[in-house]
């Protein structure tokens, strides 16, 4: 099943034009875009939202949103059970400021002064700046222990909309580049060249992209459906031609 954008959105909670952002900067790309232009979501693409939801919930910069859910390492299991812990958490302070709000009521009603330390200490939030603070180090010291993530990230904060426009064309354009060249041997000079500037690019505008990085990439695209169905959008079978010509290249490299 698939849903448009005003249906995700109305879903979530959220805007569409923060849907549409999403999109832009690669952290959120629909399934696919149909005949009229219309982007469609799979769930796969809804479970990907909810993530982005929670971390965002825990005041994590987009950008380092992307990189964590990105990461192979990425535990799903795992991060939906410190979201869990962070809620139930939340859920316990709500309750002790219910608890706070009808005492007032009682108090004014029966003409009784309340204990302001009372009153007060239900809005604390200590417990739970605690344990955002905590896992935040935890995830960034388990996705963002690496240079090449810090690069980035310092990279794309300084980002502006037309930045990011013109990064996509970019890719796009790079993407549309190697389809002609499908029929090519991946180590044909042509296709390599396209793949050099592939590399370039992601040098360029988010990590200095190391061989042995850039091989890992040509295993993600191919091994991670999201990369998959985003690159082969451009036609089936691009992910698995563009793997095979990111090995040549990085067999052949001499840095």
């Amino acid at each position: 099943m698939h849903y448009k954008v005003k249906e995700v959105a109305d879903m979530a909670g959220i805007s569409v034009r923060m849907l549409h952002h999403y999109d832009k900067i690669g952290l959120l790309k629909p399934e696919s875009i149909n005949t009229a232009g219309y982007r469609l979501y799979s769930n796969k693409n809804l479970d990907r939202l909810q993530q982005i939801l929670f971390f965002k919930e825990l005041n994590f910069p987009l950008q380092e949103i992307k990189i964590i859910l990105d990461s192979p390492n990425f535990n799903k299991k795992e991060a939906l059970k410190t979201h869990r812990q962070l809620l139930l958490e939340k859920k316990i302070r709500l309750e002790k400021i219910i608890q706070s709000v009808d005492k007032t009521i009682n108090c004014i009603e029966g003409g009784i002064k309340m204990d302001k330390k009372e009153v007060l200490g239900a809005f604390d939030m200590t417990k739970i700046e605690e344990h955002q603070k905590k896992y935040s180090k935890e995830v960034k010291n388990k996705y963002g222990n690496t240079s090449a993530y810090k690069e980035s990230n310092e990279k794309t904060s300084k980002y502006t909309k037309e930045d990011w426009n013109n990064i996509m064309k970019d890719w796009d354009k790079i993407y549309k580049k190697l389809v002609n060249l499908m029929d090519r041997d991946p180590g044909h000079k042509e296709v390599q060249e396209a793949v050099h500037d592939f590399r370039n690019h992601i040098s360029k505008n988010f990590y200095n992209c190391t061989p042995e990085i850039f091989r890992g990439l040509g295993d993600l695209y191919v091994n991670d459906e999201r990369f998959t169905s985003n690159i082969d959008k451009y036609k089936v079978g691009l992910s698995k031609f563009l793997r095979e010509a990111i090995n040549v290249y990085c067999d052949n490299i001499k840095e």
